[in-house]
């Protein structure tokens, strides 16, 4: 059972940034291609960054430019960088395993 956990959620004025962490867990013989999704309210999830085992990076292109993906592979974790943060980020982010594992969230809230 593998499993994910999120942090590095907040509040943040427009302009600010934050760091996600995810932290993977759980019977993991290989770590495959993790991402980040987001989910704002009324709207359906959608795709921000994946990252493969070698780092090969792909971004939305709403995020471009403003957020990178990174990994650990010796701590099975991954990270979200986000600047120059938008009030059209705020939504809760989600981790994702290749495989269907998914976390739990992090709330991500930017104000004007």
């Amino acid at each position: 059972q593998v499993q994910l956990v999120e942090s590095g959620g907040g509040l943040v004025q427009a302009g600010g940034s934050l760091r996600l962490s995810c932290a993977a867990s759980g019977s993991i013989f290989s770590l495959g291609a993790m991402g980040w999704y987001r989910q704002a309210p009324g709207k359906q999830r959608e795709l921000v960054a994946t990252i493969t085992t070698r780092g090969s990076t792909n971004y939305a292109d709403s995020v471009k430019g403003r957020f990178t993906i990174s990994r650990d592979n010796v701590k099975n974790t991954v990270f979200l960088q986000m600047s120059s943060l938008k009030p059209e980020d705020t939504a809760v982010y989600y981790c994702n395993l290749v495989g269907g594992f998914w976390g739990r969230g992090t709330q991500v809230t930017v104000s004007s």
